[in-house]
């Protein structure tokens, strides 16, 4: 399953989870209320999962792409200095999305 599939069914099951909760609490039932809390937590922590995959992808994408532009300007390659430097970008890029 993939990093933004599970950020959106976290971020699903936590407005599950907080929808259950109120529920709980209108009607006076403290087991759907922690039922509830369980769910947003399980969603929450399946976001934040997602999000690190998604960092650690950011970093090693930052990391190679540093390696391929000082390659390319220590053999005089453009075009090479170039992809590598846009590759650290959205290497980076993709980190702070996800913090």
């Amino acid at each position: 399953m993939s990093n933004e599939s599970n950020k959106g069914q976290g971020a699903a099951q936590q407005v599950g989870g907080k929808l259950k909760q109120a529920v709980g609490k209108v009607i006076g039932n403290e087991q759907m209320q922690a039922e509830g809390k369980a769910k947003e937590l399980e969603g929450k922590a399946r976001v934040e999962g997602a999000k690190a995959s998604e960092r650690a992808k950011g970093h090693v994408e930052e990391a190679a792409g540093a390696v391929k532009n000082r390659v390319g300007a220590v053999i005089d390659n453009k075009q090479m200095e170039a992809e590598g430097k846009a590759k650290e970008l959205k290497g980076e890029a993709r980190q702070k999305v996800n913090k």
